[in-house]
């Protein structure tokens, strides 16, 4: 989600996690372990995620199963974390994987008594030497362990999360999972997707299969030719280009308009309609593989202005947005940009099998069918924007809203740090946890989600060797101090924000600064050190420094564990350097964090500026 804390016109959800999580230190150690929600004005849940245990072995360390000849990582996988915990056969589940350029990625599930536990997951890592470089664990050892026959069926369960949750069952197929509370018990639960079309709310219900309470929530929504505002452009005022062919047909082989099968000229599914006489004759055709970018539903989309897939169409600011060519111009650049993003990250390892989003996988692994869906000048909400992000197999949903602080009204969707932000929600919750979308979900990680895609929006706009503060925002608020407390910057004058700063902060988007701000340091530290590449946009072999960021940031997300926290993202960081560039950036790394208080003994959000030796 993208906004800023003291707008009065923000979403609800926003405005009531702003008021409830207000608590003093040092209860904000919960912050990595639980998230208060407010589902409705009169539901209030607190969620509960037993907290990761992290480890990172540097070049590697044995496993099982390290001596055998063929490289299974399902079997390699399972057989480490039960030799590593000291598990029996039958107590976990391999849930997904992939392999990574620097790195393999497993996922798995605790199981008791054959059934899932949905909150006590860990993923191990291994180097292309076949050895395990990092573990995260959250498994638990539970003291009651509930019968796994259920006393409340399943259409009670939908009908009881339907009217908690001012929803319908969108029938996605329901499961049947064991929750892990607070109190060291387990809950078998009935999980179901209850979504809301009017607010845009969608949920993962975990209904008690033997009470009917509601037990926990999982939130998915954090909150050819073209004429758009290129990519490496924040603002209106940097001037509209028309881009020829911007695909890269390397991360969408078949360009933009076409999902593998059918071609079509539209930034979506579009009918398109001519009247002769009295017979109405509809043309149905198929959007692009990557993207949908349409108006109130997915038929309301923008064609060609043009033959040879031309999408021309020049903003005027002196209109309502709503206007058709504003409109027009608004569906276009969110689908060059929502592309784009896909382009580029697919790129630095986000493809088919590390579960991006994609309808047609070609064959490359992962559940296809789940192309980001764009709904521009959404009428859900204004001054803000959000991105849900269901598991690998169901799209992603991106809403644009219109932000009323200007006359005329100005449109996110022609703020591209708004569109990009919001994407990169995709990226981290599907990188996460192995494409559940359900380990960001803490107070601690949520906060992260928005630092990181904060800091994927400045990635894409920088233009040269100079790390310049940045501001988000500025457009649609017609603020030069955007919508963030403080520019990011290297100045801790400009923005004092360090990892201490946590102590006081309890709403997502606040601490998503101070996540944000250090990773600028980062990137300073790196550009700093390598200089920077021009082409980095489309060649991640570059040796510049802002390409051995991006390779890092992508890298280290499915390094790190479930509901991880700050510490145990820079240990990812660290360790996905030693993974893909043999550690010659460790220096850099731990004094860029160090510089902002995560250093090696920082911990309970207390600063610490010590770095390794010889650094």
């Amino acid at each position: 989600m993208f906004t800023r804390t003291f707008f009065t016109s923000v979403l609800l959800a926003v405005t009531c996690a702003s008021t409830t999580l207000a608590v003093p230190w040092p209860l904000t150690a919960k912050h990595t372990t639980h998230r208060v929600r407010e589902v409705s004005s009169d539901l209030r849940i607190e969620t509960f995620h037993p907290e990761s245990t992290y480890e990172t072995f540097g070049e590697g360390i044995d496993h099982p199963l390290s001596k055998r000849a063929d490289d299974d990582l399902e079997e390699a996988a399972v057989s480490f974390v039960q030799s590593h915990l000291g598990l029996s056969d039958g107590s976990i589940s391999f849930k997904s994987g992939f392999a990574g350029e620097a790195a393999k990625h497993a996922f798995v599930k605790q199981k008791v008594n054959g059934v899932p536990l949905a909150n006590a997951v860990a993923n191990v890592a291994f180097n292309n030497a076949n050895q395990v470089v990092a573990f995260g664990s959250s498994f638990v050892k539970p003291t009651f362990v509930p019968s796994t026959t259920s006393q409340v069926s399943l259409e009670d369960a939908i009908s009881k999360a339907e009217t908690l949750l001012n929803g319908k069952f969108n029938e996605w197929p329901a499961t049947v999972e064991f929750v892990a509370q607070e109190d060291g018990s387990l809950a078998l639960t009935h999980v179901v997707q209850i979504q809301n079309d009017e607010t845009g709310s969608w949920l993962e219900a975990f209904i008690d299969a033997h009470s009917g309470k509601l037990v926990q929530v999982t939130d998915f929504v954090t909150k050819a030719s073209y004429r758009v505002l290129p990519i490496t452009k924040e603002t209106l005022p940097e001037g509209f280009e028309l881009l020829v062919d911007p695909q890269d047909t390397t991360a969408s082989p078949d360009g933009w308009h076409s999902d593998g099968t059918t071609t079509t000229t539209t930034t979506a599914w579009a009918i398109l309609a001519s009247i002769d006489t009295d017979v109405v004759i509809l043309t149905l055709t198929s959007s692009g593989n990557n993207v949908i970018a349409f108006k109130s539903s997915q038929t309301a989309t923008t064609s060609e202005s043009s033959t040879n897939l031309v999408f021309d169409f020049t903003q005027d600011p002196t209109q309502a947005p709503t206007a058709t060519n504003n409109l027009n111009a608004a569906r276009v650049n969110a689908f060059y940009i929502v592309n784009t993003i896909h382009d580029i990250s697919y790129k630095y390892g986000f493809t088919e099998a590390s579960f991006n989003f994609q309808n047609n996988n070609f064959g490359k692994g992962g559940s296809g069918n789940d192309r980001v869906t764009v709904s521009v000048q959404d009428s859900a909400g204004t001054d803000n924007a959000d991105f849900a992000t269901p598991a690998d197999g169901q799209s992603g949903r991106m809403r644009m809203f219109l932000w009323d602080l200007t006359s005329p009204e100005r449109d996110g969707a022609l703020e591209n740090d708004i569109v990009s932000h919001e994407n990169t929600h995709g990226i981290t919750n599907r990188l996460t946890g192995g494409g559940t979308g359900r380990c960001l979900q803490t107070t601690e990680a949520g906060g992260m989600g928005e630092g990181w895609s904060d800091a994927f929006a400045e990635w894409t706009e920088h233009k040269d060797a100079t790390v310049p503060d940045y501001v988000l925002g500025q457009y649609v608020t017609n603020d030069a101090a955007g919508i963030r407390s403080h520019p990011y910057s290297t100045s801790a004058t400009t923005n004092p924000l360090r990892y201490s700063s946590l102590k006081t902060l309890t709403e997502v988007h606040d601490i998503g600064e101070v996540w944000a701000n250090i990773l600028h340091n980062v990137y300073a530290g790196l550009v700093s050190a390598h200089d920077f590449s021009a082409t980095a946009h489309t060649d991640p072999t570059t040796t510049g420094g802002n390409t051995v960021f991006l390779h890092l940031f992508l890298d280290a997300l499915p390094l790190q564990p479930c509901n991880p926290t700050f510490l145990t993202a820079r240990d990812a960081w660290i360790q996905a350097d030693v993974n893909r560039f043999d550690g010659a950036n460790k220096c850099i790394l731990w004094n860029a964090f160090a510089s902002r208080g995560l250093g090696v003994n920082a911990a309970n959000h207390n600063d610490d500026s010590t770095v390794p030796a010889g650094c």
